[in-house]
């Protein structure tokens, strides 16, 4: 995540790098064995997401309770937080309607391609007339918009694909249906017929809502319900998320949660596989995990106005917590801001946009390569990890301090 390379690089640039050896520990053996991108994948995935929260919190308790175990010159402050929420992009492209089907066309045709050439075949005309044939309407679609009866146009060639993509799904499903029961006469193991078989029910299962999508909002011209979209044929967890920021009015992927700390440490991470619910909602469950799972009692939390509602500055107030919540009435905001504790909170909380931006693009990775709701929360999960330590290491340390006295 450092490196932000993907395995294969990494390995190679692993065997080549004496210092990285080192970091790794690979060099304490008498052979080096450097790992292959297959192991590295293997490593990447062995820790399941469960399993690295208390790990990621017990790294935290010890810098705060015994700072001398990790080299710090002072304990980690972890007494104020700082909480804001962003987007987590999916690596998909725009949700077009049409695209949808184009893209499953695509999908069926080449796992139809790649069960034929191992032998198994049914009665069909060549895949690679109905990708053509699929490709040449996607590009009447795409010019659709540029003539003066667009939209009789565009009703015209969808229903035309409709009929393609059925047609396909009709070969997509014998050939499955051979692959399953007749996988042996491959030279496929059951496992990797099995991955075959999966990327195909995966398209069959969402195809007919897909396709329904795509007639009502653009034959029918009804709109359809955020909650009721295919966003994706292949990244499923993926939400609408309505920013209403410039540049950034709508995206799509999942609601991620943050918290930091004032040194910049990550000290609570969630990431929401349904619609996440609103900000407000977010922050009492996210001060009593702090708390719970750090031992600590927080004294202070700032957060922008998305968090602000009377409920929760009065169980900050009972709490005993120094609300440092940015209020969204202007004159409160006015009156609120000769409060130095306050101002002192929300001055702090601004660097907390810039935090995200780490994570996110530098330990994260943009795109993120992770795919499927599990596989990214786990990334969540390294990359909180890989930039605690990347701050901790920066921190004062206890045997520099003691040099320098000396």
């Amino acid at each position: 995540m450092l490196l932000g390379e993907a395995y294969r690089p990494f390995s190679t640039r692993l065997a080549d790098s004496p210092l990285l050896q080192w970091f790794c520990q690979l060099d304490r053996l008498d052979v080096v064995r450097v790992p292959a991108k297959s192991t590295l994948q293997r490593y990447a995935h062995w820790l399941p997401d469960a399993q690295m929260r208390p790990l990621i919190n017990r790294v935290l308790q010890t810098g705060a309770q015994q700072p001398q175990t990790l080299d710090l010159a002072v304990p980690l402050d972890l007494d104020l937080c700082f909480l804001d929420t962003t987007a987590l992009q999916t690596p998909i492209h725009f949700p077009v309607d049409w695209v949808l089907l184009r893209d499953a066309t695509r999908t069926l045709m080449r796992a139809v391609q790649l069960i034929r050439r191992h032998g198994l075949k049914h009665r069909m005309d060549p895949p690679e007339q109905f990708l053509r044939h699929m490709n040449q309407l996607s590009i009447q679609m795409t010019h659709a918009r540029r003539k003066a009866d667009s939209q009789k146009t565009r009703k015209r060639v969808l229903r035309l694909m409709k009929r393609q993509v059925k047609l396909v799904a009709g070969h997509a499903q014998r050939h499955r249906q051979l692959l399953d029961h007749h996988w042996a006469q491959t030279d496929w193991t059951r496992p990797q017929a099995e991955q075959v078989l999966r990327r195909i029910d995966g398209v069959l299962a969402l195809l007919p809502q897909a396709l329904k999508q795509a007639h009502e909002r653009i034959i029918g011209e009804r709109p359809v319900a955020n909650a009721d979209k295919v966003l994706s044929l292949y990244e499923t967890a993926t939400r609408v998320i309505v920013r209403g920021k410039a540049g950034a009015e709508v995206e799509f992927g999942n609601t991620l949660l943050l918290g930091e700390s004032r040194q910049g440490l990550i000290m609570d991470w969630q990431l929401f596989e349904e619609s996440a619910p609103a900000d407000v909602t977010l922050l009492v469950d996210s001060v009593q995990r702090i708390q719970a799972n750090l031992n600590v009692k927080l004294k202070g939390l700032g957060a922008d106005r998305g968090f602000h509602s009377r409920a929760n500055a009065a169980w900050l107030q009972a709490q005993g917590i120094a609300n440092g919540i940015c209020p969204k009435s202007p004159a409160e905001l006015a009156a609120r801001r000769e409060e130095e504790s306050f101002v002192r909170l929300q001055t702090r909380r601004s660097q907390t946009e810039g935090r995200i931006g780490i994570v996110k693009n530098v330990f994260l990775g943009r795109p993120l390569r992770a795919k499927g709701y599990g596989h990214r929360a786990l990334a969540v999960s390294w990359a909180v990890l890989t930039h605690n330590l990347w701050v901790l290491a920066r921190l004062p340390r206890a045997t520099a301090a003691l040099a320098q006295a000396a």
